[in-house]
């Protein structure tokens, strides 16, 4: 149940058209649900503003799939991370309509007659390689009702790039940087603008890299204030981030 169904559920007992025991038996299963494997969260929408999401990795895909049933079963929108193939084909078994981004390893079930899209949340990558963490967070956003604009292998190996899109970087509510190798991008990004800036580190980039802690390190000593760091890879918690500075009213 979401937000929006909660308040149709006190509104129709506000006016009679249904009954309090009825409405009772209606928020029976919040805050969550017990399942053999898991404790589904029915009440994280109410909470934060989207369902819970599921990390499929370290799951089998059955039991991604008992717990995508569980939340279809109480909702219109399923997102699912790091999922494998073998994850999808399980899942679409009980939902037909999934989407798999294999590119972003997501998971998507969007049932909503009408999407929201709201905000303006720019997400720019350093270069081509770093566009699967990019695409994460970008589908990620998109899911969670935000407008996206993608921006794609602007790095400051080449920063003239970066710099022909400023009119579009100062549109945004929030920027999404997405850098591996030394990963200056965000730091570059956040001297430009005056809007939050979000860095991720991915785990591009040669031996001394070492799997994005090189970028990771880079981001968190930027002397730019308004930047942000989420962990190497992090796609989705850049954009879980994003989305809720998108939902918290201008000033």
């Amino acid at each position: 149940m979401d937000i929006q169904q909660l308040k149709a559920l006190l509104e129709a007992v506000a006016t009679g058209n249904t009954t309090v025991d009825s409405a009772s038996q209606a928020l029976k299963d919040l805050p969550f649900a017990e399942l053999p494997e898991a404790r589904i969260d029915h009440h994280r929408a109410l909470r934060c503003g989207f369902p819970e999401v599921v990390l499929c990795e370290g799951k089998t895909p059955e039991q991604v799939r008992s717990v995508g049933r569980e939340l279809l079963e109480h909702g219109e929108v399923l997102l699912a991370t790091r999922a494998s193939v073998s994850h999808y084909q399980s899942l679409a078994q009980v939902a037909p309509d999934a989407h798999y981004h294999e590119q972003a390893r997501l998971i998507v079930v969007d049932r909503r007659a009408e999407p929201p899209s709201e905000g303006h949340i720019v997400i720019a990558t350093g270069g081509t390689a770093d566009i699967p963490v990019a695409e994460e967070a970008a589908i990620t956003a998109e899911v969670m009702g935000n407008r996206v604009t993608r921006l794609y292998d602007v790095g400051v190996a080449g920063v003239h790039r970066l710099l022909a899109h400023q009119e579009l970087l100062h549109s945004a509510r929030v920027i999404i940087a997405v850098a591996g190798m030394e990963g200056t991008l965000p730091s570059v990004v956040t001297g430009l603008v005056s809007v939050p800036v979000i860095g991720v580190p991915t785990s591009v980039g040669y031996g001394a890299n070492f799997g994005g802690v090189s970028a990771l390190l880079t981001m968190l000593n930027s002397c730019a204030s308004g930047l942000a760091v989420v962990n190497i890879d992090n796609g989705f918690g850049a954009a879980a981030m994003a989305s809720r500075i998108n939902r918290t009213p201008a000033s």
